[in-house]
């Protein structure tokens, strides 16, 4: 079976991240030349924007990306908003607040508690939701997942999953229920540093996860999310080969959407040492070559930015943008405490948020389709 491990094992980190850091401005040149060209960029283009030669492009790289997004997207940013569900999980993760390791109460939500997380969300005009869990199979597993969209689905028009990776025949079961997307991330490629961060649970194996996508697009789910956890290892190398990955499933699985996210490493009840730190301006740099490398994947800013940061990029790339996010089970209706999986920055309302993107001149969009559409 063709999966994107083959694909995978060709390529050699050192080898990917001498490349990287050897491109010139020449290099940089050539690949922002080719907009006036027409000529498609390629994964050797995205390594020279990304390189640290490309940092003084940086205005010009966002100029073009703003065009280029606004060019496929109009002025408008899809609003979302994650509801969690559970913080069980199995696994030992060294940065992660529901680490198995990790002595915080765990919790996940009744029929009851869903409902009232669904009425508060609905409340602040969200239709567009992200379901999050840990990844726990007996307790938060398939079974589970169903159960839980028959009460969801009724009252979301796009319902997104970010759980532990699955078999093709649960993705089935998903699409059947109404899942729309998946969001899964690889946290990072470099494979032998993959074990020291994932050391006990199903998510310590690195092929499994790597191959969750071919199941996912195998399956034939509307869209397919992708991202590393910036921090983990050097942010460069990680990206390129989450372009990689993109690049393969887009040829592979053509009849799907795409999305790349970018969470940067925030503090959590875990806790992890940054192996590689990305500036702000660093950020900017990588969402402008993903979008100049790709006209039409959706690029995702969550609230772990801060509000500054989030009302700066706005207009450069970026097409999807959370906003009020609890990352607890229950967060918006239960009081508790000491559940979450991590820390936001931005903590402002959808409401303040809404009219930050509106004064710029953008649309916030909370609708995304109607299911007779699909």
């Amino acid at each position: 079976m063709k999966t994107f491990k083959k694909i995978f094992d060709q390529y050699i980190w050192e080898e990917e991240k001498a490349s990287i850091y050897a491109k010139t401005s020449v290099d940089v040149e050539r690949a922002l030349g080719k907009c006036r060209s027409r000529v498609k960029r390629d994964l050797e283009d995205f390594k020279a924007l990304i390189s640290p030669a490309a940092e003084p492009y940086l205005e010009q790289m966002a100029q073009m990306s703003h065009v280029l997004t606004q060019k496929r997207f109009g002025k408008t940013i899809q609003m979302y908003i994650p509801m969690y569900l559970s913080n069980e999980c199995n696994n030992i993760c060294t940065y992660c607040g529901f680490s198995l390791d990790v002595d915080i109460p765990r919790k996940t939500l009744n029929d009851e508690e869903i409902m009232s997380e669904i009425r508060m969300l609905k409340a602040k005009g969200y239709d567009h939701i992200l379901i999050v869990t840990g990844e726990h199979n007996k307790n938060v597993g398939i079974d589970y997942f169903e159960h839980a969209l028959e009460l969801i689905r009724p009252h979301f028009s796009h319902i997104a999953m970010e759980v532990q990776p699955l078999e093709q025949e649960e993705y089935e079961r998903l699409i059947k229920a109404g899942v729309n997307t998946i969001l899964l991330y690889q946290e990072t490629y470099h494979k032998e540093d993959y074990k020291k961060h994932h050391p006990k649970g199903r998510k310590s194996n690195f092929d499994w996860r790597l191959e969750s996508h071919d199941r996912i697009g195998k399956a034939g789910m509307y869209k397919m999310g992708l991202g590393i956890l910036i921090g983990l290892e050097d942010w460069r190398v990680d990206s390129f080969f989450n372009a990689l990955h993109l690049d393969y499933l887009e040829k592979t699985y053509w009849r799907a959407n795409y999305s790349i996210s970018f969470p940067r490493l925030r503090p959590c009840a875990g806790g992890v040492e940054l192996k590689s730190v990305m500036t702000d301006k660093q950020l900017v740099q990588l969402i402008c070559a993903y979008r100049l490398l790709n006209e039409e994947v959706e690029l995702s800013l969550s609230t772990r930015e801060s509000e500054t940061f989030r009302d700066n990029v706005l207009k450069l790339g970026v097409t999807t943008m959370s906003a009020e996010s609890k990352t607890d089970p229950g967060g918006y209706t239960l009081d508790q405490e000491n559940l979450e999986q991590f820390e936001i920055d931005d903590a402002r309302s959808t409401n303040e948020i809404a009219q930050v993107i509106r004064k710029q001149g953008y649309e916030p969009v909370f609708k995304n389709w109607d299911a007779v559409l699909q």
